[in-house]
């Protein structure tokens, strides 16, 4: 992923309102052309990895249980408050998940809860068609996220050398990330080809050897205290 960066509007363009403009030529080139029609459920739409889907505990294949070790980062980190956990101490003092209970219908499909998980025990699959005649089937339990789980395995086949991409997020330095979730992921996730921060106008300028906008921070720039950027 390349992050580009919009040049902003003068007072021409936002007092005639070009990007309307823009956007019904856009309409009009479209009107056309010949329709696109994807014949589903016969030709299945390839789905991206990390895409959010429906929510499944990753089961332990040593254990057959869940890897979930109630640290309670996930409800915590979860802005829409669909997740419930209550545990229990086992007898050497560990944490035993009793209960894990989502509300998809009152997910927003963040990711963060996968993103914060330390032993990517919870994460968002790949599974986009699921439906249902009530609420009831929405609200997944542990056993049902679980399934979930053996459903989304079952689709994939080989779930050996399976990554989601969730479990790592975007251009995190691997020393700053928990063990688990030092899982290899191509470059466009790690963020090893991607811009991001305040410094990207001026980087972009120094590839492209122009001179940066004044006023923009540079590569090298030293602060008062003399440390660079």
């Amino acid at each position: 992923m390349q992050i580009q960066y919009k040049a902003p509007r003068n007072w021409l363009q936002t007092l005639l309102q070009t990007e309307i403009a823009q956007g019904m030529a856009l309409t009009l080139r479209r009107m056309f052309n010949r329709p696109i029609t994807r014949q589903y459920p016969e030709e299945k739409p390839v789905v991206a990895a990390g895409f959010r889907g429906r929510h499944a505990l990753v089961r332990d294949a040593a254990t057959g249980e869940s890897r979930c070790v109630a640290c309670m980062r996930c409800a915590r980190v979860c802005p829409s408050h669909c997740i419930r956990i209550r545990w229990s101490r086992a007898a050497d003092n560990s944490r035993v998940v009793d209960a894990y209970n989502i509300d998809a219908l009152r997910c927003i499909f963040c990711g963060y809860c996968a993103e914060v998980c330390p032993v990517n025990a919870i994460v968002l699959t790949e599974v986009y068609a699921y439906a249902a005649n009530g609420r009831a089937a929405f609200m997944f339990d542990k056993q049902a996220l679980l399934d979930n789980w053996d459903d989304f395995a079952a689709q994939k086949g080989n779930m050996k050398g399976y990554v989601n991409p969730l479990c790592r997020p975007r251009n995190m330095p691997e020393g700053a990330l928990a063990h688990a979730k030092r899982v290899a992921v191509d470059a466009e996730w790690s963020g090893a080809e991607q811009w991001v921060g305040k410094n990207h106008r001026a980087a972009l300028a120094h590839a492209q050897g122009a001179e940066p906008t004044p006023g923009a921070p540079g590569l090298g720039q030293t602060n008062q205290g003399g440390a660079a950027q």
